[in-house]
């Protein structure tokens, strides 16, 4: 699995189906095979930033993830 914001491959775990960029501080979740991906805000809250990345996008990240 890579961000789909940095392509960096260090993603880290931090719950179930949820994952974090440590690079450039996105959270990724997967929930019904669909991949989101948030930004983090100062005050912990999470803007949804789906509507940056493509499907197509999304998806390969995903497949990368399922197929790991």
């Amino acid at each position: 699995m890579h961000c789909p914001n940095c392509m960096w491959k260090n993603i880290g775990k931090i719950g179930t189906n949820q994952y974090y960029c440590w690079k450039c501080c996105i959270e990724l979740v997967v929930q019904d095979e669909t991949l989101s991906v948030y930004q983090v805000e100062e005050d912990g809250s999470l803007s949804s930033l789906d509507d940056v990345f493509s499907v197509d996008e999304r998806s390969r990240c995903l497949e990368e993830h399922s197929n790991s």
